[in-house]
């Protein structure tokens, strides 16, 4: 078969399914036909229609759900500008408090039950406290989001054990006044210093599965490590995973010395 034609016929089948999502023959929640209805429509291959359908998967538009369907995205959720402070703020409650999605008094809510346990570490994780890949270590897990909204972020927060050993009460369900991190702190290790790192990447299945997102959008992975004042090494990392397709990065530009206006003029050499 001809490789062009084939790509032809995967994406006049995702161009007319789009247009039909577009024009509200599904609404967000439903499913649209079943594979095998897709073929009998179109009269193309399973493979033809299974690509068509991964191109609207990986646009966000569609999800695929094992033993419900492909269901149809909600897009009127709007996308978020993060911007990338460098600042840490503190709050006399919640404790410190890092550049995120949210805006001031906007109200978010937790999906599910933050949970607290003992759960392999991955290897970048561990890499990075300076730990076995898949060892054990106390994870502090929280789904979250704008109030009436889908899942946002998944912040995972990992500390280290021989930190917990010094600081039990950071691996408890109530970490006190301060949250987790200044029992931390108060165990010696204040004041923490932190850097951040982004990336993006493909979502792992339980990922997707609670950011109700398909395997095939991609995520921004922002992880911020704490750096003990005491030791000078990582006690703690924080994993926050969004999906892409809900926010994007804003960074606002500095002029350096070289860089003031006015330009002061070039006087030509000789």
């Amino acid at each position: 078969m001809d490789e062009g034609a084939a790509m032809a016929r995967y994406e006049e089948v995702a161009a007319d399914l789009r247009q039909r999502i577009d024009d509200g023959e599904w609404s967000p929640g439903e499913t649209i036909p079943t594979t095998a209805e897709l073929m009998e429509r179109y009269g193309y291959s399973k493979e033809t229609v299974r690509a068509a359908v991964d191109v609207l998967a990986r646009e966000g538009l569609v999800r695929v759900i094992k033993r419900r369907g492909t269901v149809v995205q909600d897009r009127t959720v709007g996308r978020r500008r993060i911007p990338r402070s460098t600042t840490v703020m503190r709050d006399p409650l919640r404790g410190y408090v890092f550049p995120a999605a949210s805006r001031p008094d906007e109200p978010w809510e937790v999906h599910g039950q933050p949970k607290r346990m003992l759960a392999p570490i991955p290897s970048d994780v561990a890499e990075r406290l300076g730990v076995e890949s898949g060892l054990e270590v106390m994870r502090r897990r929280r789904v979250t989001s704008p109030a009436g909204e889908p899942p946002f972020q998944i912040a995972d927060a990992w500390i280290h054990p021989d930190v917990l050993l010094e600081a039990p009460q950071a691996g408890e369900i109530s970490t006190g006044p301060g949250g987790y991190l200044d029992r931390i702190e108060e165990a010696g290790h204040g004041p923490l210093e932190w850097e951040e790192t982004t990336r993006v990447r493909m979502p792992v299945k339980e990922e997707a599965s609670l950011l109700q997102i398909a395997m095939e959008m991609p995520v921004w992975e922002m992880t911020t490590v704490g750096v003990s004042a005491r030791t000078g090494r990582v006690v703690e990392a924080s994993v926050r995973v969004i999906p892409a397709d809900r926010a994007e990065l804003v960074s606002k530009l500095q002029r350096g010395a070289s860089a003031q206006w006015p330009v002061e003029p070039v006087t030509p050499k000789a």
